[in-house]
């Protein structure tokens, strides 16, 4: 069982009533709480073995990089804030939920790998310094067409899928898949729980609860960051500031859409009255009517005519 004493040390702020929702751990700041805490390394180090595929003695001597909690990022719209590990052989993994698509997600990982692993050595290192980099993607939304909760990628031969080197391996943890029937699950496979857990919904949680120890422990921790006062209207300041950035990029796309639609609109117009023009310089030129006449009536030049006069004796 968790130590409740141990548990609480999480958060020493004023809580609520007992009457509360759980803030979904796939919120930045309480994904950070509960993973991100040296206190409570049993709960990263199991959700590490479910991603990695390892077992939990492999991750033994795991430090957290960067376990201070950052004080005031309600202004960030996106919903980003990293965990950053290092294993005892030196490996190095970024975790990261980020709720709102912004684009361009495959280029922006390889873009946040590439600064972790050249960030491993100065000027004048050796390449042999340089150690494997892992990123872990948890996304609240599809990146990828495929049909999979959990996409892993490394660096291989085209046609012989030989795999150049083991530095490299980022994963997508696409939780809006487990709402994708078609996408198949193992419901018994941890990773699958841990997925459901970070997702957040309450009933799914309290069964997962039940058949999992790590998560229970997890779940606890949870239940007092939900019950915190000042954890709970940071969570609603971070749900307007994405529901804002959410309707800015709405209005955006309509806008552009709109655009759009009035451009086809104007070019439409245009090709019909040039289509017209055309019409009306055949007619010309079937009643004997000189090249010249017609371009100086139609406004055609006299290369779309030669054209058009070409056509009709085809």
């Amino acid at each position: 069982m968790p130590n409740k004493n141990k548990i609480k040390e999480v958060v020493k702020d004023e809580v609520i009533d007992k009457d509360y929702e759980i803030i979904p751990p796939k919120i930045d700041f309480v994904f950070k709480h509960i993973f991100g805490n040296e206190k409570h390394k049993q709960v990263l180090v199991s959700f590490l073995s479910a991603v990695l595929r390892v077992s939990k003695e492999e991750l033994e001597g795991l430090e957290i990089l960067n376990s201070e909690l950052i004080k005031n990022h309600k202004k960030d719209k996106k919903g980003v804030l990293d965990v950053r590990v290092k294993t005892k052989d030196e490996k190095e993994i970024d975790i990261e939920v980020q709720i709102l698509d912004s684009g361009y997600m495959a280029e922006r990982t390889l873009f946040y790998w590439s600064k972790m692993y050249t960030g491993q050595i100065e000027a004048g290192g050796k390449y042999t310094d340089l150690k494997k980099c892992i990123t872990i993607n948890i996304v609240d939304f599809n990146v990828t067409p495929l049909k999979k909760l959990n996409s892993t990628f490394h660096i291989y031969e085209d046609e012989t899928s030989y795999k150049l080197t083991d530095v490299l391996e980022i994963h997508f943890l696409e939780l809006k898949k487990l709402y994708d029937k078609e996408v198949p699950r193992d419901e018994n496979d941890p990773l699958v729980m841990w997925m459901e857990f970070i997702d957040g919904n309450k009933e799914v949680i309290d069964v997962l609860s039940k058949k999992n120890e790590d998560i229970n422990y997890a779940y606890n921790l949870l239940k007092i960051i939900s019950k915190d006062k000042k954890a709970r209207m940071e969570y609603e300041a971070k749900m307007a500031a994405i529901r804002d950035e959410m309707t800015r990029l709405h209005v955006a796309e309509q806008k552009g859409r709109e655009e759009g639609i009035e451009i086809g609109i104007k070019k439409g117009r245009m090709e019909g009255k040039i289509e017209g023009k055309k019409e009306v310089a055949e007619r010309m030129l079937r009643k004997g009517i000189d090249v010249e006449t017609v371009a100086e009536i139609t406004g055609l030049q006299i290369t779309d005519i030669e054209e058009i006069r070409k056509n009709m004796l085809n």
